[in-house]
C-alpha cells in the first residue's frame, strides 16, 4: 500500500503545481481589486523572501558557485520574476484571470522555439504547425474578447500576457544551464530576493497608487501569492521533477489554462463565449500537435 501511494505521489504533486499556479490569476485578480500592481507584486515577492530566510542555511550549504555565473542568474532574474512579474501584473489588470491563464498554454511552444534558435535543437514540421495553430488561436481569443467591467482592454492585457510568457521563456533557458549546480529553491529564492530589491524603488514611482484602506480578501491574496504559490507550487513541481523526465513535466503545464478557466468560472464568475470557447480548443490542440510531435522528436 505504502508503494502505491510513493508511485502516484510525484504525479499528485505535479498536479497540485498545476492548480496552484492557475490559481494566482485568481489570487492577483483580487489582489488588484484594492492594491495597485507594483504594491501587490513588491509584496508578493517581499514575502517570498521572508519564508525563504526561514531556510537561508539549507539553501546556502547547497551552493556551488562558478566564476561567471552571476551573469545567467541576473539574467534569469530580470526576466522573471522582474519583467515576467511587471507584464503578467498589468495583463490581469486589463484581461479576465481567465484568458490570462489559457495564454500560458503557448509556453511550451515558446520554449521549443528557443531551443531551436539558442540551443540548436532540430524541430519537426508537425511541432511548427502545431505551434502555428495555437498562436493563431491566441489571436482568435483576443478578437473575440469584449471588454467588460474585470476586463477593461483585453487586447492590451492579452498582450501583456504573451509577453510575460516571452520573459517566463528567457527564465526556462536560461535556468538549464544552472540547474546542475544551484538546487532550484537557491535559484527561486534568488529570484525573491532580486525581485524585491528590483521593485521595490519602484514602489515610489508617481504613477503607483497607495491604498486608502486595507481589505482582508485582498491582503491574504497577496500572502498566498508569496508563500502559497512561490514556495508550494514551485516545491511540489521540484518534488516532481526529481521523479519524471523533464519533458513530462513541461507537458503539464497544458493543464494550468484548464484549471484557470474552471477557477474563474468558480471564484469569479467570468465566463467564455462560444467564439472563446473555440479559440481555447484550437490553443489546447496546437500545444497538443507540437508537444507530441516534438517529443516523439
Amino acid at each position: 500500500m505504502q508503494s502505491t501511494l510513493q508511485r502516484h505521489l510525484p504525479l499528485l504533486a505535479l498536479i497540485l503545481a498545476m492548480i496552484l499556479w492557475a490559481s494566482s490569476f485568481i489570487a492577483l485578480k483580487i489582489a488588484l481589486q484594492n492594491y495597485d500592481p507594483m504594491i501587490v507584486i513588491f509584496g508578493r515577492l517581499f514575502i517570498a523572501s521572508l519564508c525563504f530566510l526561514l531556510i537561508g542555511r539549507r539553501l546556502y550549504m547547497t551552493l556551488d558557485y562558478r566564476r561567471g555565473d552571476f551573469k545567467a542568474i541576473l539574467f534569469m532574474a530580470f526576466c522573471e520574476p522582474c519583467l515576467y512579474f511587471l507584464f503578467e501584473g498589468n495583463a490581469v489588470v486589463f484581461t479576465t484571470a481567465s484568458q490570462a491563464g489559457i495564454i500560458t498554454a503557448i509556453l511550451p511552444i515558446l520554449v521549443m522555439v528557443a531551443a531551436s534558435l539558442f540551443l540548436k535543437e532540430k524541430i519537426k514540421r508537425k511541432s511548427w504547425a502545431g505551434a502555428a495553430a495555437a498562436l493563431l488561436g491566441v489571436c482568435w481569443l483576443t478578437l473575440q474578447s469584449s471588454p467588460v467591467d474585470n476586463a477593461p482592454n483585453p487586447m492590451l492585457g492579452n498582450f501583456f500576457e504573451v509577453m510575460a510568457m516571452v520573459c517566463a521563456t528567457g527564465y526556462i533557458i536560461t535556468l538549464k544551464s544552472l540547474t546542475s549546480r544551484y538546487s532550484p529553491f537557491f535559484l527561486t529564492a534568488v529570484q525573491a530576493f532580486f525581485g524585491t530589491l528590483f521593485y521595490f524603488p519602484l514602489l515610489f514611482l508617481p504613477t503607483t497608487a497607495y491604498p486608502v484602506h486595507y481589505t482582508l480578501g485582498p491582503s491574504l491574496a497577496i500572502v498566498y501569492l508569496g508563500g502559497g504559490i512561490t514556495l508550494g507550487a514551485y516545491g511540489l513541481y521540484n518534488y516532481s521533477v526529481k521523479h519524471f523526465p523533464a519533458s513530462r513535466t513541461a507537458a503539464f503545464i497544458n493543464l494550468i489554462p484548464i484549471f484557470s478557466v474552471l477557477l474563474g468560472w468558480l471564484v469569479l464568475g467570468e465566463t467564455l463565449s462560444p467564439g472563446q470557447g473555440l479559440a481555447v480548443f484550437v490553443i489546447v490542440g496546437g500545444v497538443y500537435l507540437s508537444q507530441t510531435a516534438y517529443q516523439q522528436g
